[in-house]
This record gives structure tokens, C-alpha cells and sequence, in this order.
């Protein structure tokens, strides 16, 4: 059996590559401890940075996905507050139409209903126009900046403003204008004004078939605040959802790529006493004498 000889050269570059690797083992441990940071660079961990990129896409989804159900709760909440302004202020014109009905009430006094009426149409057709950061919540997908003019008429363009609040999951968060005040004749504004026209004429039966109308319009605005208030809900629990999401997402690239302190501090400590035992065995190593050479 054969023995390979070793010389003073090897004794001396093997003891320098362990100084080396202990203090490169050292070094990499206080860069974990002064970063805060187990991921410096992608050679630290080729799998785990790929995992953390991919973490990092998906934790962008979600934060995109609750993003837009909030902007979404605002759709809702504006279009919320507005339908229930309409309802109350419908409930008043409906109230004044039977004030009107009854037979106790004269043409003066029918004239003053026909003018708070007015005041109600005038109000109607702002409540219409009723916007969300400058859009109009009733105005579909319209550039501008109203649902409806000064007349009733719907000027906004078809079409549901939506948002993306989950992986394959879209929501509306506008509402259809035009199948709540509808549009000219037949339209809300045009009810309120036939009730006014009414008023003022004394038609009395007009004036009944007018409240009739608006209690139907009563029944519709509720029936879109239903669906309001349904589309309300799916949006807090998709803001809920992704939020969740997010903590998790948040939570997984942390153990991915932070430090853990008590155990990198541990590690420190034992790195410093190993590298310190390689450069004690090192220091002894390289003392050659003339003895050294002659054996």
C-alpha cells in the first residue's frame, strides 16, 4: 500500500483554504445578521429565490385584487347613499300627490305641491348624475362627466363598469341608469313632471294616476338598491379575501427571505469559535523548521 507525500506547500494551502471557507461561512452569517435578510442574491438560494419571485407575483395580485374591491366600495357606497336619497325624496312626491288627492286641498295649494314637485325633478336629475372620483355611478361606461341632461334624457353610454377582484372573478360596481330613472318619456323625470302638470290643471285623477306611477318607481329603485347591496357584500368579502391572501403570501415570504435573529445569532457565535479553532490549528501548521523538511 502506497502513501501519497505530503508536503509543507499542502499542509500550508489546505490550512489557508479552511481559514478561507470558515471565514467565508462568518462573513455570510453577519451579512444574514446586518441585512436582516436570508436572500442577498439569487446564488444564496436558487429554489427559494424562485419560489420568493413567484410569492412576490402573487402577493401583487392581491394587493391589485383588494385594491380594486375598495374602489369598487366606493362605486357601491355612492351609489348606495344616492338610491336611498332617491327613495326618500320619491316617498315625498308620492306623499304630496296624495295631499293633492284629497278634496280638502284647493288650487293654491296644489299650486305650492307643484312647485316643491318641480323642486323634486330639478333634485332628481342631480341625484342622477351622481358621481364616483368624477364618474357618474348611473352613466354606464360614458367618458363624460353626467348620466343625464337637463332634460331627463340619458346621455351616458351602455355598458358595466367592472372590477377584477379575484383570479377569474369580476364584479359590477355601477348600476344601470337608465333601468332605475329610465330615459325621457316613461322616465322618472317625466313622471314628476306629468304630477306637476297635474297639480297645476287640478286634473285630480292625473294627479292619482301620476302617484301610482311613482309608487312602481318606489318598487324599482328598491329592487336596484337590493342588487346594490348584494354586489355590496360580495365586494367586502373579496376585499376580505385577498387581504387574507395577502397576510398569508406575507407571512410565507418572510420565512423565505428573512432572517431569523436568535437562530442566526447562534450560528454567528459558532462560526466565530470555528473559524477562530482553523486559524489556532493554521498557525501551528505553518511553523515549518529545517526538521520539517528533513522528515
Amino acid at each position: 500500500m502506497s502513501l501519497g507525500r505530503v508536503t509543507q506547500r499542502m499542509l500550508n494551502r489546505n490550512g489557508l483554504e479552511s481559514v478561507q471557507t470558515g471565514l467565508t461561512r462568518l462573513g455570510k452569517v453577519q451579512e444574514q445578521l446586518t441585512t436582516g435578510r436570508i436572500l442577498n442574491r439569487p446564488s444564496d438560494s436558487p429554489s427559494d429565490t424562485t419560489a420568493a419571485m413567484r410569492i412576490r407575483a402573487s402577493l401583487a395580485d392581491q394587493t391589485q385584487y383588494s385594491r380594486n374591491a375598495q374602489d369598487g366600495l366606493g362605486w357601491m357606497e355612492q351609489v348606495d347613499s344616492t338610491l336611498d336619497t332617491v327613495t326618500n325624496a320619491l316617498s315625498r312626491a308620492r306623499e304630496l300627490a296624495s295631499q293633492a288627492v284629497s278634496g280638502a286641498v284647493g288650487q293654491a295649494s296644489r299650486d305650492a305641491l307643484a312647485q316643491e314637485i318641480d323642486g323634486i325633478r330639478a333634485n332628481m336629475i342631480t341625484l342622477a348624475n351622481a358621481t364616483y372620483l368624477d364618474r357618474p355611478v348611473f352613466g354606464g361606461i360614458t367618458a363624460g362627466g353626467v348620466a343625464y341632461d337637463d332634460t331627463g334624457t340619458y346621455v351616458g353610454a351602455a355598458g358595466e363598469v367592472t372590477r377584477r377582484v379575484a383570479d377569474g372573478v369580476t364584479l359590477r360596481v355601477d348600476v344601470d341608469g337608465v333601468a332605475v330613472f329610465g330615459s325621457g318619456a316613461g322616465s322618472v323625470f317625466d313622471e314628476l313632471g306629468s304630477l306637476a302638470t297635474a297639480l297645476r290643471a287640478g286634473d285630480i285623477a292625473s294627479v292619482q294616476g301620476a302617484g301610482d306611477s311613482l309608487k312602481t318607481r318606489v318598487d324599482t329603485v328598491v329592487s336596484a338598491r337590493t342588487a346594490a347591496g348584494v354586489s355590496y357584500q360580495r365586494l367586502q368579502r373579496a376585499d376580505t379575501a385577498a387581504g387574507n391572501a395577502e397576510l398569508s403570501l406575507t407571512s410565507r415570504l418572510s420565512t423565505l427571505e428573512n432572517t431569523d435573529l436568535a437562530k442566526a445569532t447562534m450560528d454567528l457565535e459558532l462560526q466565530e469559535v470555528a473559524y477562530q479553532a482553523s486559524l489556532a490549528a493554521t498557525a501551528r501548521v505553518m511553523q515549518p523548521s529545517l526538521l520539517d523538511f528533513i522528515r
